[in-house]
C-alpha cells in the first residue's frame, strides 16, 4: 500500500508541473497587445521630447538676448557717462559685439584699465551651422537705421535670431 500511495503522489505532481508549464508563456495576442500599447505610449513620448526640447532652445534664446542687450545698454550708459572715449557723431553703441567681450579702456580709471560688458558672445541656438563665430548668428540692426529695416551698420543697436520659424507662443523668433 505505501507503494502504490507514492506512485499515485508521482503522477500527480508530474501532471501539475506540466500545466503550470503550459500556462507559465505569453501568447501571441498578449504579446502583440503589449507591443502596441508600448507603441502607442511611444508615438505619445515624441512629440512631448520635440516640444520640451524647442521650449529649452526658446529658453536660451532669451537668455542669450538679454544678456546681449543687457551688455549694448551698459556700453551705451558707460558712454554716455564718459567713461568710454567716442568721436562726437557716433551714436555711443558698439562698433560690434566682440567689442563688448574684448573690453574698452575707460578713461576715467587712473590706469586707463578696461571695462568688460560680456564674457563671450552668446550663440543664436537656433542658427543650423554650428561653424559659424557667435557673432555672426545673430542679425544686427544700427541705431540710424530704421526699426522695421533690420539691418546692419556703423553701430550695434539691437540683435534678432536670424531663425525664420516661429515660437512655440506662435511669434517668429526674428521678432523676439
Amino acid at each position: 500500500m505505501v507503494v502504490a500511495t507514492r506512485s499515485k503522489r508521482s503522477t500527480f505532481n508530474v501532471c501539475a508541473c506540466r500545466r503550470r508549464r503550459a500556462g507559465a508563456g505569453f501568447t501571441l495576442i498578449e504579446l502583440l497587445v503589449s507591443l502596441a500599447i508600448v507603441a502607442l505610449m511611444a508615438t505619445m513620448a515624441v512629440p512631448l521630447m520635440q516640444i520640451s526640447t524647442q521650449r529649452a532652445q526658446e529658453q536660451e534664446l532669451r537668455n542669450a538676448l538679454r544678456e546681449i542687450r543687457g551688455a549694448i545698454d551698459a556700453y551705451k550708459r558707460a558712454s554716455d557717462n564718459g567713461r568710454i572715449q567716442r568721436n562726437a557723431l557716433g551714436s555711443g553703441y558698439p562698433a560690434n559685439l566682440q567689442v563688448l567681450v574684448d573690453g574698452v579702456e575707460d578713461v576715467r580709471h587712473p590706469l586707463r584699465q578696461k571695462i568688460y560688458f560680456l564674457r563671450q558672445i552668446p550663440r543664436d541656438p537656433f542658427h543650423p551651422d554650428t561653424a559659424v563665430p557667435a557673432e555672426q548668428t545673430w542679425l544686427k540692426r544700427a541705431y540710424a537705421n530704421d526699426p522695421e529695416n533690420f539691418e546692419p551698420g556703423e553701430d550695434v543697436y539691437d540683435i534678432r535670431s536670424a531663425a525664420k520659424s516661429v515660437g512655440l507662443n506662435g511669434v517668429p523668433y526674428r521678432r523676439w
